[in-house]
């Protein structure tokens, strides 16, 4: 199963290390620290930063990600939505009356003095 948090994955970097899918991103952070080398030659996916691929097949990568159509899928509900400023500005609400006064508080109480 794909979602499973449990199931191990491959690590691109050191073809030997199997990591749990939940525990992969804090893996792939360290795995490249300790292999500065490969990871080298290794490029990133702009869509899933799990996916490292070598740099010559990223391109090939990226026309064929599957995450891809996640964020396609994202602009085109997001295109679809009215903007925030359209959705504020249709808004009647007004705010409450306000009987306060600061400086006539401030006046009428300058007199009295604060006890604990």
């Amino acid at each position: 199963d794909v979602l499973d948090p449990e199931r191990l994955i491959q690590c691109p970097l050191v073809k030997h290390h199997r990591i749990r899918a939940r525990r992969f991103p804090y893996h792939l952070v360290k795995c490249k620290e300790s292999n500065p080398e490969i990871a080298k030659k290794l490029a990133t996916c702009p869509f899933n930063a799990r996916h490292l691929v070598p740099q010559a097949d990223l391109s090939d990568h990226i026309m064929k990600c599957n995450d891809k159509a996640f964020m396609e899928q994202d602009v085109v509900t997001r295109s679809c939505e009215p903007p925030q400023d359209q959705l504020n500005n249709g808004s009647t609400w007004q705010a409450p009356p306000c009987d306060e006064d600061w400086e006539t508080e401030l006046l009428e109480g300058s007199e009295s003095t604060f006890v604990w």
